[in-house]
C-alpha cells in the first residue's frame, strides 16, 4: 500500500492532456524495462478524454501497441458495442486507431456474448482471463474515475462487491447508477496495479475526494481502497480538489 501523491490542475482539458502526455511515458517506461506494457481502462468523461488526448498526441506511437495489454476496470453488461460499454467508448477513442494487438484486449463478455445474460459466468470468465498466466497480472497502470460517492470501477459504498477480499471479479447488481447490472475488478485486483492513477473533475466530486484521501475507510468510499504496489497517484482538477486540506 502506497501513501497517494496528488495533482492539481487548472481544468479538466489540462489534467485529461497531461495525463495522457504521463500514460505514453509509463508505457514506453515499461516497455523499456520488460518488453511489454499492461494497462487497464475505465470508462467515464474523463477516462474516454484521456485517451482521445493519447489517440491524437504525436508522441502516442513512441509505445509499441502492439504489446501493450488492455483490461478494464469494469464493464456495463450490455449487448457487445452497446455505446454505453466501457469497451465500446475505449475503441472508439483510442484502441481502432492504434495497432493494438486483437489477442491482446481483453475486454469482458457482453450480454450477448458466450455466457448469454449471465453476469456471474462472464465475472468467473474474466476471472480466468487475469489469471492465464498463473496469478492476476501486476498492472504497469490502472486507471479509475471517481464517482461523486466515491465509487471507483463498479464498487459502489456499502455494497456486496466492495466487501470482496477473495475474487478478483465479481458481478454487480443494483448499481446505483444506470445501467444496473456490471462486472468490476474487486479492490484485490485493484491492488494488484504497480500504479493506480485516480481521475476525477468538478465540483461535486470535492466531498468524495476529501474523504477518500483524509479520512475514510474503503467500505464507506472506495476509493479510498484503491491503492497501487508502487504508487497511488490522484490526478484532478482545482474543483475537485477545493476541498482538501492545504497540505
Amino acid at each position: 500500500m502506497t501513501a497517494p501523491e496528488v495533482v492539481v490542475h487548472r481544468d479538466g482539458v489540462l489534467l485529461a492532456a497531461v495525463t495522457a502526455a504521463r500514460l505514453v511515458t509509463a508505457l514506453v517506461d515499461a516497455q523499456a524495462a520488460r518488453g511489454t506494457a499492461s494497462l487497464v481502462l475505465t470508462g467515464g468523461r474523463t477516462g474516454a478524454a484521456v485517451l482521445e488526448q493519447v489517440r491524437d498526441s504525436p508522441a502516442r506511437d513512441a509505445v509499441d501497441w502492439s504489446r501493450v495489454d488492455l483490461y478494464w476496470g469494469d464493464e456495463r453488461f450490455l449487448p457487445a458495442g452497446h455505446p454505453d460499454r466501457n469497451e465500446t467508448q475505449s475503441r472508439a477513442a483510442l484502441l481502432d486507431h492504434v495497432p493494438v494487438d486483437p489477442e491482446r484486449v481483453h475486454a469482458v463478455e457482453p450480454s450477448d456474448g458466450r455466457f448469454g445474460d449471465d453476469p456471474d459466468a462472464a465475472a468467473a470468465a474474466y476471472a480466468e482471463v487475469l489469471t492465464a498466466r498463473g496469478s492476476v497480472p501486476a498492472f504497469d497502470v490502472l486507471l479509475l474515475g471517481v464517482g461523486e460517492e466515491g465509487h471507483v470501477a463498479s464498487l459502489f459504498p456499502e455494497s456486496p462487491a466492495v466487501h470482496e477480499h477473495d475474487r478478483t471479479v465479481v458481478a454487480v447488481r443494483d448499481c446505483p447508477k444506470p445501467p444496473p447490472t456490471r462486472v468490476s475488478l474487486t479492490l484485490p485486483a485493484i491492488r494488484h496495479a504497480r500504479e493506480v492513477w485516480l481521475m476525477t473533475t468538478g465540483e461535486a466530486k470535492a466531498d468524495a475526494v476529501a474523504a477518500a484521501l483524509v479520512a475514510a475507510n474503503e467500505v464507506d468510499i472506495p476509493a479510498a481502497g484503491a491503492t497501487g504496489l508502487s504508487r497511488t497517484l490522484w490526478l484532478l482538477d482545482t474543483a475537485a480538489a477545493n476541498k482538501l486540506p492545504p497540505a
